[in-house]
C-alpha cells in the first residue's frame, strides 16, 4: 500500500512539475503500455493517437509507446497500474478487467453483436457505464477500439461441435470460458502475452481470437486453419489516470479530448477493412480460413453463449436489463 501511495504521489507530483514548467515549454511526456504488438490495429491506433496528440498540443504532450507488453504489464494488470500511477496511461483489453468490474465484459459477451456497426452501438449506449467503472478506479476513459470479429485457429477446421470437443482453446476472458466449456471444449483463459509460448509448447491445441492478432502473432507457424464463426468484436480502452488528467490545463484537457476523439473514429473504420486486409496474409502464409460453417453450429454455439450472457446479467443486475433493453431498441433486434 506505501509502494502504491508512492507511486501515485510521484506521478502527480511529476505531472504538476512539468505542467509548472510549462512557460519554458518543456513537454509533457506519457509512457503508454500496450500488451499487444505495435502492429496491430490498437498499436497502430496507439501510435496514430500519439502522433495527433502531438498536433493538437502543439507538442506540449509527448506519448512514449511501449508495445508487446515491454513495460511487464499485461492487460489485466493495466487497471491497477494506472490507477496507482505506475503508469499514467494505458491501451488494454477490457475484457481481462471483467473480475473486477463486469461492465468490461459486455462487448465480448458472445454473438451479441453481429457486425462492427452494432459493436459501435453496443460501445455507445455502455459508454456512461464504462465511464462510471473508470471513475471508481480513478481514471478516465479516452478511447476504445474493437477487435475485427473472432474465430478460432487450430490445426485443422473448428467448423462443427465434434471438432470442439475437448479442444483444449485459449480464451481471452471468463465469457469465452463460460461458453466453450458449455459447447464441450477444454477452455482455458490465457493473456496474450501467453499464448504464442503455450501453442509452441502444445499446450493448448487452438485459440480464441481474430484474424488480426493471429496475423500480429504469426500464429502460421503453429496452426494453419482459421475458422471464422463471428464470435465477438471485444474492445480494448485506453484509460488515463485521474490525477493527471486533473492536473492538465483546461487547453490540454481539450487537446487530449480532441485526439481521442479523432483516434476513436479512426480506428472503427479502420477495422472495417480489416478482415480483407488479413485475410490476404494469411493466405500468403498458407493459411486456410473456413467460412460458411452451418447455421446448426452456429446455433448450438450461440445457445452456449447464452449461459455466459445469463452470468453477466445476473453480475450487473438493473444496469444489465436497461442496458439490454437500449441496445434492442437501437438495433431493431
Amino acid at each position: 500500500m506505501i509502494a502504491k501511495t508512492f507511486r501515485l504521489m510521484a506521478a502527480v507530483a511529476g505531472a504538476g512539475a512539468l505542467m509548472a514548467a510549462g512557460a519554458t515549454a518543456q513537454t509533457i511526456k506519457w509512457d503508454m503500455p500496450n500488451e499487444y504488438q505495435a502492429s496491430s490495429i490498437h498499436g497502430e491506433g496507439d501510435t496514430w493517437f500519439g502522433k495527433k496528440l502531438k498536433e493538437t498540443s502543439g507538442g506540449k504532450i509527448e506519448i512514449i509507446h511501449h508495445f508487446g507488453g515491454a513495460l511487464g504489464y499485461k492487460s489485466a494488470q493495466q487497471l491497477d497500474a494506472v490507477a496507482d500511477g505506475a503508469v499514467p496511461l494505458a491501451d488494454s483489453y477490457v475484457g481481462a478487467f471483467g473480475g473486477i468490474e463486469p461492465i468490461f465484459l459486455l462487448p465480448s459477451l458472445p454473438f451479441l453483436a453481429a457486425t462492427i456497426d452494432e459493436a459501435r452501438i453496443l460501445y455507445e449506449v455502455a459508454r456512461p457505464y464504462y465511464d462510471k467503472a473508470f471513475a471508481k478506479h480513478n481514471q478516465k476513459l479516452l478511447y476504445a477500439t474493437p477487435w475485427p470479429p473472432s474465430g478460432i485457429w487450430a490445426k485443422k477446421p473448428v467448423d462443427s461441435l465434434a471438432a470442439l470437443k475437448n479442444l483444449k482453446i485459449r480464451t481471452y476472458d471468463r465469457n469465452g470460458t463460460i461458453t466453450l466449456k458449455a459447447a464441450g471444449a477444454a477452455a482455458v483463459k490465457l493473456s496474450w502475452a501467453d499464448v504464442v509460448p503455450q501453442l509452441g509448447t502444445g499446450a493448448i491445441q487452438a485459440v480464441l481470437t481474430s484474424a488480426e492478432g493471429g496475423v500480429n502473432a504469426k500464429f502460421w507457424e503453429h496452426v494453419n486453419y482459421f475458422t471464422e464463426i463471428n464470435y465477438a468484436a471485444p474492445l480494448s480502452m485506453v484509460h488515463i489516470n485521474l490525477d493527471v488528467w486533473n492536473g492538465l490545463s483546461p487547453e490540454l484537457q481539450k487537446a487530449v479530448s480532441e485526439a481521442a476523439a479523432a483516434t476513436e473514429d479512426r480506428n472503427w473504420n479502420e477495422v472495417k477493412g480489416r478482415r480483407v486486409r488479413n485475410y490476404k496474409t494469411l493466405a500468403e502464409h498458407g493459411v486456410t480460413v473456413v467460412r460458411g460453417v452451418s447455421s446448426e453450429y452456429l446455433a448450438a454455439l450461440s445457445k452456449a453463449g447464452q449461459v455466459a450472457l445469463n452470468d453477466w446479467l445476473k453480475k450487473m443486475g438493473p444496469d444489465g436489463e436497461a442496458l439490454m433493453a437500449e441496445y434492442k431498441k437501437r438495433t431493431g433486434k
